[in-house]
């Protein structure tokens, strides 16, 4: 009689490579994380490259097309929009230290309490509260700081993260039958094409969905905040639209940089600033979202909460970023893997994964 029989080998074999592989991904999490927002911009594109290859030849050609058209698209929105951009960013960065500043020492609360009619008691309270609590306001700002850091450092994966793109979008039917022909059972390649399926059909929805509400989000932050003369409406307006591919932690960012920054330059009517965030996110969370998401995630509303924490453990804001859809995916795997195991044990695999569609047909 053996120690450990055939079945609980397998086992403990399947286990350790598991665990190789979770070693293996945060290990190397960072440059995963660049290519699989590669694949992100891949999916986000894929409908312009195809409708160009219909009228040419080569698909390297429409890549390059389409290429073309969006650098002359952003040139033509940056050399119009930009310098608006940047000379309020400039003056929003150089007011920022002294409100900093303000606010540590608490001169802010005699400022702003001026300003609204504070009592003067009420002005004192306040101003006690912020230099009692100076030392957190600045480890607060520091860690603000040091993310925005974070984030600096990776500007350059602005330039590698198409080029990641072309490849994908050039060769992606090819990486998926090289995946494929690495397995010889029938079976686990009916899998395996199952999840890539569910996987391409997801990805595809949820790229261009987040794409959608951004865009919206964008729209509605410079519109309101220009109509309702916020101080540096155009930045803050760009920051919530940025901000809302972030799941759940961006808009709430973005409601608490606006609200903020309004509060902070005097704004007079922070109410109402504050009344049209509480709209519209009620209307972008129950109305558009639902609408243009679809069931393309399909996930318990607590998994986003854990993915979010999760994923801010992981790897910091672009964790937070990447969870739903990591997580949409881990479910799409489980799903498959069920269907998997029970066709195996209780009947014939015909039929299990239909034929794999061509990459663009999203």
């Amino acid at each position: 009689m053996t120690l450990i029989d055939t079945r609980a080998a397998r086992v403990l074999f399947t286990a350790l490579l598991f665990a190789c592989a979770l070693a293996f991904i945060y290990l190397a999490r960072h440059t995963l994380i660049i290519f699989l927002f590669a694949i992100f911009f891949a999916y986000l594109i894929e409908p312009l490259v195809s409708g160009l290859h219909k009228w040419v030849r080569s698909r390297g050609w429409a890549i390059a097309g389409v290429y073309v058209l969006l650098a002359i698209v952003l040139s033509v929105v940056f050399f119009f929009v930009g310098p608006q951009i940047a000379r309020e960013s400039g003056k929003l960065t150089t007011s920022l230290p002294p409100l900093l500043d303000k606010v540590s020492s608490g001169q802010i609360a005699i400022q702003v309490g001026s300003h609204r009619g504070w009592s003067e008691s009420t002005q004192r309270q306040v101003q006690n509260f912020l230099k009692n609590h100076r030392s957190d306001l600045n480890r607060w700002a520091s860690r603000i700081g040091f993310r925005l850091a974070e984030l600096a450092q990776n500007i350059w994966w602005l330039v590698l993260i198409p080029i990641l793109a072309a490849f994908f979008l050039k060769d992606g039917r090819r990486f998926i039958d090289s995946l494929l022909g690495i397995f010889s059972s029938r079976s686990h390649r009916e899998f395996l094409e199952g999840v890539i399926n569910d996987l391409d059909e997801m990805l595809a929805h949820f790229i261009r969905a987040q794409l959608t509400l951004a865009g919206l989000a964008l729209v509605a932050y410079i519109a309101a905040l220009s109509l309702l003369r916020v101080p540096y409406a155009l930045v803050l307006g760009t920051m919530g639209g940025i901000l809302e591919f972030i799941p759940v932690v961006g808009p709430l960012t973005a409601a608490a940089a606006i609200l903020v920054v309004a509060f902070l330059t005097s704004y007079p009517h922070v109410l109402v600033v504050a009344l049209f965030l509480g709209i519209w996110r009620l209307i972008q969370d129950y109305l558009t979202a639902p609408r243009i998401m679809g069931k393309s995630v399909e996930l318990h509303p607590l998994a986003p909460i854990f993915g979010v924490l999760a994923g801010a453990e992981v790897a910091g804001v672009i964790g937070v970023f990447l969870s739903i859809p990591i997580m949409a995916s881990m479910r799409i795997v489980w799903r498959r893997w069920r269907i998997y195991a029970e066709k195996r044990k209780f009947g014939p695999l015909e039929g299990f994964a239909a034929d794999l569609p061509p990459i663009g047909t999203h």
